[in-house]
């Protein structure tokens, strides 16, 4: 998913850090000061579940628990992500400094479309219900990821398109389990702390 430095061209870089300060800045202007507990865990969350990547081509497979983090900060998600994956590239050099804002967009964008796509059915009444909203959310929040890195790489150049379908492959596995990690979440939040779902 960390797309690394020295592969994407100028134009996608500049188009990334803008959309990355845009995010940013509007999900700073909703978050709450109730709020920054919650977005710290759960950006703690991401940077260890991402932590755990398997290097495939340009980029890298693992989860990432950005459907989880959409449903339950909305557009807070997109500072959550941020800095999280800026620890990731001044710790360990995963991604980069210069792909910091292509790597937050695809990552933070999928996480707030999720939460207007499932934040009803994660409210409703009832666990099963919430854990059956939130396996679609980590399905679909990855899947959207691995579009928007894929089209970043698409973008910069024709060429990535052979190690473009060999993400896409390596990432269906990870799809399913990323949806069951997001199920089980929010199974468990919703039967023992209701109220932290609530956004």
């Amino acid at each position: 998913m960390h797309i690394s430095e020295g592969i994407l061209s100028p134009p996608v870089l500049l188009a990334g850090a803008s959309l990355a300060t845009a995010g940013v800045a509007y999900g700073l202007k909703k978050m709450d000061m109730e709020s920054i507990p919650k977005v710290g865990v759960l950006s703690s969350a991401f940077f260890v579940a991402t932590l755990i990547h398997v290097p495939v081509g340009p980029s890298s497979i693992h989860l990432v628990l950005n459907g989880l983090m959409g449903v339950m900060l909305g557009w807070a998600a997109f500072p959550a992500i941020m800095i999280a994956l800026a620890l990731q590239a001044m710790l360990f050099q995963y991604g980069g400094f210069t792909t910091l804002g292509v790597n937050t967009v695809n990552m933070a964008a999928p996480a707030v479309i999720c939460y207007y796509l499932f934040r009803g059915a994660v409210r409703s009444e009832g666990a099963k219900m919430a854990a059956a909203a939130g396996f679609a959310c980590g399905f679909v929040s990855l899947t959207l990821s691995i579009l928007g890195g894929a089209a970043s790489l698409l973008l910069t150049q024709k060429a990535f398109l052979a190690p473009v379908k060999v993400v896409l492959v390596a990432h269906l596995p990870v799809m399913i389990i990323e949806g069951l990690v997001t199920a089980s979440a929010l199974a468990f939040l919703k039967k023992v702390r209701p109220e932290t779902v609530e956004v």
